[in-house]
């Protein structure tokens, strides 16, 4: 890897650290705005380091500054919350923990994203930036945000983020993928979608099994919702543009003879565009509100808006720019370049667009080679995920522990480089 040699010289040598690190963190998982423990060994960490740490920042977040005389400042992400999924990979070191979600629900709790590695990535990267400040000159702040899969990037910007700390020239973050470990993807403009999410309750009205007739059955409403939901993309989406709509949550009654009053549905939208964006949520609002009167609902339904994302926007030129520190630092073939936006969301662009600033995304891979067996890596962005290869948010998903952290630290040295290191290059 060839990333500049003087941020990268001694990471072998911090690798099996990093490592032991990134095992603990799997295994020690927790649920958003509840990563007291990450914190802890974030904090504790970056103060062995040399940072200057600031804890707490919008509930749990992070916020490491490390100085180094004039030049740009650059911000560095990762994200520290895990899932309500129960583990399945059989790692040794696979998680057993259980938390509480916000209505009080104990349910299991996984590192199903790789945000997990996110933190061993970054902090990898402060360890190497605060060992090597001969070869670099400016300002870096080192994020490690709270409830990125609920929208923690908000809750750190209204705790006075842009007050408190430098304001950073670019904002740079990655995400672990279930592509083989070596790669990494991205792309000039929108690279992952909006998400909007929704919590619908549909009244009826409850009585017993037996005589339907005498109750109006909010569970055959909710079911009609959910079919009807589907022609949306189908029948009110263009073919060349881009939406998905999901219910992902449906819960009514607590007994198979009982006709229940209530029915509870959460409903997500991705969009690329606000056109489609607001075509969708309308959509789907006048489909909830028709089935509701189709079926003599005795009250309108109540949908009630959940956190939402924004589309995330890579700048054009930052974007070429990291790119091509990428390909010098993994090699040329390994970078690929996304043919659309994922529909997957992420909040990093939360970030830049309050401070004004590009922001760049990018992908890395994790998966073990051996998946991809006879299958070419480089046509994933065209032709998707082979079935066999977990995804994100699967109770299998299971990166390759090494390389992928070197590979992850190698990409954020690469990518902050041409902002960090830029006199040195100008000499």
């Amino acid at each position: 890897m060839n990333a500049p040699t003087h941020l990268l010289a001694g990471l072998t040598d911090r690798l099996p650290g990093l490592l032991a690190l990134y095992q603990d963190l799997h295994a020690h998982p927790e649920l958003s705005f509840q990563e007291f423990r990450t914190a802890g060994v974030v904090a504790t960490l970056l103060r062995e380091q040399g940072w200057e740490v600031t804890e707490g920042v919008g509930g749990t977040g992070v916020v490491g500054v490390l100085a180094n005389g004039p030049g740009p400042v650059v911000l560095l992400r990762a994200d520290m919350d895990a899932l309500p999924v129960r583990e399945e990979t059989g790692l040794p070191y696979a998680s057993t923990v259980t938390g509480v979600d916000p209505e009080g629900v104990e349910v299991p709790v996984m590192h199903a994203c790789g945000h997990d590695m996110h933190v061993t990535c970054l902090l990898g990267a402060t360890a190497q930036l605060a060992a090597r400040r001969s070869g670099w000159r400016g300002t870096v702040v080192a994020v490690f945000q709270p409830a990125e899969e609920v929208g923690g990037a908000p809750a750190m910007i209204e705790d006075g983020f842009l007050e408190r700390f430098p304001r950073a020239d670019v904002c740079l973050a990655q995400h672990v993928a279930p592509v083989p470990v070596g790669f990494a993807a991205t792309r000039p403009g929108p690279v992952m979608a909006a998400s909007d999410s929704l919590r619908v309750r549909l009244f009826g009205r409850g009585g017993h099994g037996s005589m339907p007739e005498a109750t109006i059955d909010p569970v055959v409403m909710a079911a009609a919702v959910v079919m009807r939901l589907q022609t949306v993309v189908a029948r009110e989406v263009g073919a060349a543009q881009t939406a998905v709509v999901t219910v992902g949550s449906i819960h009514a009654g607590t007994k198979e003879n009982i006709i229940p009053g209530t029915a509870d549905l959460r409903i997500n939208i991705r969009s690329t565009t606000p056109a489609v964006r607001t075509r969708v949520l309308a959509a789907v609002e006048r489909i909830v509100r028709a089935e509701a009167a189709a079926s003599g609902a005795p009250e309108e339904p109540e949908i009630t808006r959940l956190p939402s994302f924004p589309v995330t926007v890579n700048e054009p030129g930052a974007t070429g720019t990291v790119r091509s520190a990428l390909a010098a630092a993994l090699g040329d073939d390994r970078v690929l370049t996304l043919p659309q936006p994922l529909t997957g969301s992420e909040d990093f662009g939360t970030f830049g667009s309050a401070l004004g600033v590009p922001s760049v995304f990018w992908y890395f891979g994790s998966a073990d080679p051996a998946l991809y067996e006879g299958i070419d890596a480089a046509a994933v962005p065209e032709d998707g995920l082979p079935d066999t290869v977990p995804s994100n948010h699967s109770p299998h998903f299971a990166p390759v522990p090494e390389p992928t952290v070197e590979t992850g630290v190698t990409a954020l040295l690469a990518a902050a480089a041409p902002w960090l290191c830029k006199e040195s290059a100008d000499a």
